[in-house]
């Protein structure tokens, strides 16, 4: 597939490749993304340049991720970066890290949205999933802004600088976002006895 650009109020959300080196790696200097993302770390040059130049645009060929740097409209300043990693033939998850100076003003949480309505009526997708370290507030927040209903915890979920982790789950359905889903939906009911 080829890569799509998707704009929101505040944002154009589009491809990164080998002109966005120098700002990815520059971003991901930030002690908080290395901390709660699974990016390595330290985070050399090189994969920013693997990042750029390999990761995304194989994703984006072979439908497997589909990954946006999130700019400003004017001027094009990174505030952020979201990607969807297919997961099944009807499930993806969700990721992403905003800027140091960009935090706090919406911006995730409007790109979040926005690729999750794309995923849900261009892929046929039918479940968002995402997931972030116990202990990872500013992203769950993130998530419950956009409507995901956080399931519970996954123990041993990620792995993140070599080590197992517990992570937080959540999930985004089309009808969260008043859309159809591809396939019928039936919840299950709790019985009490």
């Amino acid at each position: 597939m080829d890569p799509v650009t998707l704009t929101t109020g505040r944002l154009l959300m589009r491809t990164v490749g080998p002109p966005d080196t120098d700002t990815v790696y520059a971003a991901a200097q930030d002690p908080d993304i290395q901390r709660w993302t699974t990016i390595p770390s330290p985070y050399l040059r090189e994969h920013a340049e693997s990042f750029t130049d390999q990761l995304v645009p194989d994703g984006w060929t072979n439908g497997s991720m589909f990954t946006w740097g999130l700019f400003l409209p004017e001027g094009e300043e990174l505030v952020g970066m979201l990607g969807l990693s297919m997961r099944s033939m009807s499930a993806a998850e969700v990721g992403f890290w905003g800027t140091r100076e960009h935090r706090g003003n919406g911006y995730v949480t409007e790109a979040v949205l926005a690729a999750s309505r794309w995923a849900f009526t261009q892929l046929s997708i039918d479940r968002v999933e995402w997931r972030a370290e116990v202990g990872n507030h500013p992203s769950r927040a993130v998530a419950e802004r956009c409507g995901f209903t956080v399931e519970g915890v996954l123990r041993s979920g990620i792995v993140n600088q070599g080590v197992r982790r517990d992570c937080w789950v959540g999930s985004l359905l089309p009808s969260d976002l008043g859309l159809p889903s591809t396939a019928p939906y039936l919840p299950a009911r709790v019985e009490l006895s």
